[in-house]
């Protein structure tokens, strides 16, 4: 406690001398013709020696700004730079104290380009129409900081503890280097492996999808699109880095990426072997690939073993994965810069080993009862994936889209398990265990082709879109299972079986539009489209023969063939509009829905079809405030047909335990969703405040009714309910100090989640109401290239009522504290701790409520920093567990899965940068 009340007296210390020690300047920027105050111009503040950035900020909507930095009795240069004026420059001999500027009038350019840009004079910030540009070189990180590093300097930049980036409340769902894909659209292969010191600008945008961007439309999107280009100089030559390393436990780690730049070219060759539920690939020199710790690079679960790299999710859903991944990625421009094109390749290999242990609670009516169960099971996955793009620009007028793409993979997974089921009063109700080999086939080809042709009339287009998407999967299991019943009379049941599944589906989709401008701002468009989905589902189950020591006895009852086709078409007629401060679209029109099922089961061909015709209505609405202040919101309404499982009424026994039976009476669902959004980020005081509010109703809403019998064995069929809907509310705010090597940042929000279901559960109504309150709180103090302290702190609470249930509510809470500290001191050296401390509430007896895991790193560079030789100790506590309660409107699960433990990496990294041309300096000045 004393220590922390001295940390505490010694920060107020500080702060009260820095602000004794600080001045500041003040003006209004108007334009000298009209006198109209310009918003948004950037104000800063340069050496006069060698032109270092001290300080900036950005002028409000009057005009107005307030600059303040540290005294100075050197002289220094006053610039104000705005989009499409000259610069405005004055020498201040020195800042020793407050001064006002009165108004300051800037010449607009009388020959007006899009951008204007001084050699020379490049400012920390320029906002555009569409675009907020940062310059890189303005934003000190330290030598060997990776992209994430340097957004996270950025103000309105925020990068949370799962590495989802957001910017003034915007998430970021797209990031391009040079205009184009790096390893895939969500960039983090990019953020986490480009160094920072290569990156000249970071542009920021709506994400606009491809037809948007082809056809020059205005975004209807509510997320971020980063750009980062690359410094002109560092566009030729190559950087990468390796990592090996291997620990105690038998522990390994091991990773490779390499990248060559040659103008538009762009090679990049990424690998990686570990064992510790990484996917490798990060140039944090804290911790590098170490699960668990601060690898956010790509997307990676460190509780459950799983990764993903664009939307490919490697390994098994719970715990320790050993994987392997190669991958290349291909970028350029070809006949004098008409066709763009961009290829993928991964190859991966993952092995899964994972034990669970399980306790649910199963709610009903009238009363409870338990299941217990353990299983084990080890999968084994090798994947393929090819993905490109093609951009071609057939003349001035017309360009053609083609995203064609394929994955293969392979997977083998031997499964063992065992599970009890209890009434109230721990009667066994029934006890089932089982041992499964499962083998699967999975290939799957889409392409998306987009065509559009502008016409001499501004405005004026048509274009064509066309996707396909064909996959096969194919699936044999071997299952050998005894399921016994103690209560009903009920035959046991005992199977040792082979069953083939044999599924394939072709979906196709084409759209035609037409858009015709009425006036400068307001565009009519028209859409005609047509969607066929067909599939197939054949599953061939054989019985094993003693006789022949063969499965060769074909088993009827758990064989059929399922044939489906779901097909719209319709017609929709919208309303754009795209302003300066508004920018919106409206469009409605008719679906025409229909479907068509059939399934063959014991000799009998059962037929559903039906035809229906609903509204389709999407509309958003943009309108910004100020340069940086703005409103959101959007809704859309849909009906969607229930699939084929669940309308043929069919029993389907593949489960001894829950036989299922399909609806054909079931009604279309109707959904209607809308959402809102406010944000607004201040550059001059770099704080932002982001709200949100929106909802989702369903009526007609397709839900499972379950009747137990007294073995607690399922039937289980499908019904239409009344509605379902859920309502979500949350804001955050964040602030940020900035003083020379100083900056203390701070945020806080808090998210809200409610959701309202029906259900049906041995035959009566049931209705839960759910309720999710996080608030949070992240605290960020940083002394640049010395030190790093971010705590941050989240509550969860979790509370649900039932009507028409035996148990009137039940609620959960938990605790998540983490501290993150980095020190760049004694020079060369780089020494790291990741603490966190998360709790749960009401979890069953017999598992772990809360943990400690501490990750501590020290890294040491050598060899004019190319070789960085690292000793890890991944949970040096040795208490990390993975017990996790989840609370459904019918059970509540307590769980329990192997995690990684205690373990000690010894690491080598050689870190490669060859670049031919120029050097850049921090102030964006070129020199030979």
């Amino acid at each position: 406690m004393l220590k922390t009340i001295n940390f505490v007296a010694f920060l107020l210390f500080t702060t009260i001398c820095f602000s004794q020690n600080t001045f500041q300047l003040s003006g209004k920027i108007v334009d000298k013709t009209s006198k109209v105050p310009l918003e948004s111009a950037t104000i800063y503040l340069t050496t006069v020696k060698d032109s270092t950035i001290i300080d900036y900020t950005i002028s409000d909507k009057s005009g107005n700004f307030s600059l303040k930095a540290r005294k100075s009795e050197i002289a220094v240069n006053f610039k104000i730079s705005y989009n499409g004026y000259k610069n405005y420059n004055t020498t201040l001999p020195s800042i020793s104290e407050d001064k006002d500027f009165d108004k300051i009038e800037i010449s607009e350019y009388t020959n007006q380009l899009n951008e204007i840009v001084v050699k020379g004079e490049i400012p920390p910030i320029r906002i555009k129409t569409d675009t907020l540009e940062f310059n890189a070189g303005s934003f000190k990180v330290s030598p060997d900081a990776n992209v994430e590093k340097l957004l996270r300097q950025l103000p309105g930049v925020d990068i949370d503890e799962e590495g989802k980036i957001t910017v003034n409340g915007k998430e970021v769902n797209n990031i391009l280097v040079n205009g184009k894909p790096f390893f895939g659209t969500d960039g983090k292969i990019a953020t986490q492996n480009l160094p920072a010191d290569m990156i000249d600008k970071v542009q920021i945008s709506d994400t606009k999808t491809k037809a948007e961007e082809i056809s020059g439309k205005a975004s209807t999107s509510n997320e971020s699109t980063i750009n980062l280009t690359i410094q002109e100089d560092k566009n030729k030559g190559m950087f990468g880095k390796v990592v090996a390393g291997l620990g105690t436990d038998k522990r390994y780690e091991s990773s490779l990426l390499f990248n060559y730049f040659k103008d538009t070219q762009k090679i990049s060759v990424l690998g990686s072997s570990n064992n510790i539920n990484s996917v490798g690939f990060s140039m944090n020199e804290i911790f590098d690939n170490m699960g668990g710790g601060r690898n956010n690079s790509v997307w990676a679960n460190s509780d459950n073993g799983s990764f993903a790299i664009n939307g490919m999710q490697f390994g098994g859903n719970s715990g320790i994965t050993r994987s392997n991944l190669i991958g290349i990625n291909y970028a350029d421009e070809w006949l004098n810069k008409k066709i763009d094109p961009n290829f993928s390749y991964y190859l991966n290999t993952a092995v899964t080993e994972n034990k669970n242990r399980t306790k649910r609670t199963n709610l009903l009516p009238t009363g409870t009862t338990k299941t217990d169960s353990e299983s084990s099971f080890k999968n084994d996955v090798i994947g393929h994936n090819f993905t490109s793009q093609f951009e071609i620009a057939l003349d001035s007028t017309a360009t053609l889209y083609l995203s064609p793409t394929f994955s293969s993979s392979n997977s083998k997974n031997n499964s063992v398990s065992f599970s009890k089921s209890f009434d109230e009063d721990d009667t066994l109700l029934n006890e089932s265990d089982g041992s499964n080999y499962n083998e699967s086939d999975n290939n799957k080809f889409s392409n998306n082709l987009y065509f559009n042709k502008a016409f001499k009339k501004k405005g004026r287009s048509i274009n064509l879109e066309v996707e396909n998407e064909h996959s096969n999967n194919k699936n044999t299991l071997n299952t050998i299972t005894n399921t016994t019943f103690y209560q009903s009379g009920n035959s046991n049941d005992s199977r040792d079986q082979n069953i083939f599944d044999n599924d394939t589906s072709n979906d196709y989709r084409i759209a035609i539009g037409f858009s015709e401008p009425i006036n400068d701002s307001l565009t009519l468009n028209i859409e005609n489209y047509y969607d066929r989905d067909k599939a197939k589902f054949s599953k061939n189950a054989f019985d094993f023969n003693a006789n022949s020591n063969e499965y060769d006895l074909i088993n009827n009852l758990l064989s059929n063939t399922i044939d489906s086709k779901n097909s719209s078409f319709g017609s929709s007629v919208g309303l754009q509009l795209n302003k300066k401060k508004i920018r919106g679209n409206i469009a409605v029109g008719a679906d025409f829905l229909s479907y068509d099922n059939q399934s063959n089961y014991l000799g009998t061909v059962t037929k559903v079809n039906n035809n229906y015709i609903y509204p389709k209505i999407d509309g958003y609405l943009s309108y910004t405030l100020a340069k940086s202040k703005s409103i959101y919101t959007n809704f859309n309404y849909r009906a969607s047909v229930p699939t084929a499982n669940q309308l043929l009424p069919f029993e389907n026994l593949a489960n001894p335990l829950n036989t299922i039976v399909g609806n054909a009476n079931l009604k279309p669902s109707e959904a209607y969703s809308t959402y809102m959004n406010y944000n607004n980020y201040d550059y001059a005081t770099r704080s932002g405040f982001y709200s949100y509010l929106g909802g989702n109703l369903k009526t007609n809403d397709v839900v499972v009714s379950t009747v137990y019998d007294s073995d607690f064995k399922a039937i289980t069929t499908y019904e239409n309910v009344d509605k379902a809907y859920n309502m979500f509310a949350g804001f955050s705010l964040n602030k940020s100090y900035k003083k020379e090597k100083r900056t203390f940042k701070y945020g806080y929000g808090i998210w809200a989640n409610y959701n309202f279901n029906q259900g049906l559960t041995n035959e009566a109504l049931y209705e839960s109401r759910a309720l999710s309150l996080t608030p949070r709180v992240n605290l960020t103090w940083m002394i640049e290239d010395l030190i790093t302290i971010s705590p941050s702190y989240r509550y969860t609470y979790n509370v649900t009522r039932f009507d028409n249930y035996l148990i009137d509510k039940t609620d959960t809470f938990r605790h998540s504290l983490k501290v993150e500290t980095t020190s760049y001191w004694p020079k060369h050296f780089v020494l790291g701790n990741d603490f966190g401390y998360n709790y749960n509430s009401n979890i069953s007896g017999g598992f772990k409520k809360d943990f400690y895991l501490w990750n501590v790193s020290l890294g040491y560079n050598f060899f004019k920093d190319q070789l960085l030789a690292k000793v890890k100790v991944y949970d040096l506590l040795n208490q990390n567990v993975n017990a996790t309660r989840n609370i459904s409107p019918t059970s509540i699960t307590d769980s329990e899965n192997t995690v990684l433990q205690q373990y000690v990496m010894f690491s080598l990294t050689y870190k490669l940068e060859k670049f031919g041309g120029k050097k850049k300096s921090n102030n964006g000045i070129f020199f030979d």
